[in-house]
């Protein structure tokens, strides 16, 4: 299980997406496979009923994918429990492909490395804490084709 870490020193409010806050989380995705297409990071709030639903985002960021690790930061409302939702765009068409029977055609990943056997992780699975300051969270891209 991948624990978020929480920092000391100030984070880099000004390249956060979000409101400047006092709380930033920024997140490192590992095993981007290669420099292609963007990385689709989705910062979901405290809610159960809004992670991966459609509209229940908090904030999503999509920058250019970087091989072999692709960072993105937030500005948090507060300090809290989140979930992050990734994937790996390489084709940059703003979807995440699947195959004919449902299963993913490109790389993904959840906060707490939450596991996916069969269908989606819950919210409970993929939570972490984030506090004051800046908190990082490593999401490792993981394959299931």
């Amino acid at each position: 299980m991948a624990l978020p870490m929480v920092l000391g020193g100030a984070a880099q409010a000004a390249t956060c997406e979000g409101s400047a806050s006092g709380t930033q989380l920024t997140v490192r995705v590992t095993g981007v496979p290669v420099a292609k297409g963007e990385m689709a990071i989705t910062l979901y709030p405290d809610s159960s009923k809004r992670f991966l639903a459609p509209g229940g985002k908090l904030l999503r960021v999509r920058p250019a994918a970087t091989a072999p690790v692709s960072t993105a930061c937030f500005n948090l409302p507060a300090p809290g429990y989140y979930a992050v939702a990734v994937y790996h765009d390489v084709d940059g068409d703003s979807d995440f492909d699947r195959s004919r029977i449902g299963m993913p055609l490109e790389d993904f990943g959840f906060s707490n490395d939450a596991p996916t056997p069969i269908g989606l992780p819950s919210f409970k699975a993929a939570r972490f804490h984030a506090g004051a300051g800046e908190t990082v969270l490593n999401i490792k891209l993981r394959r299931q084709r």
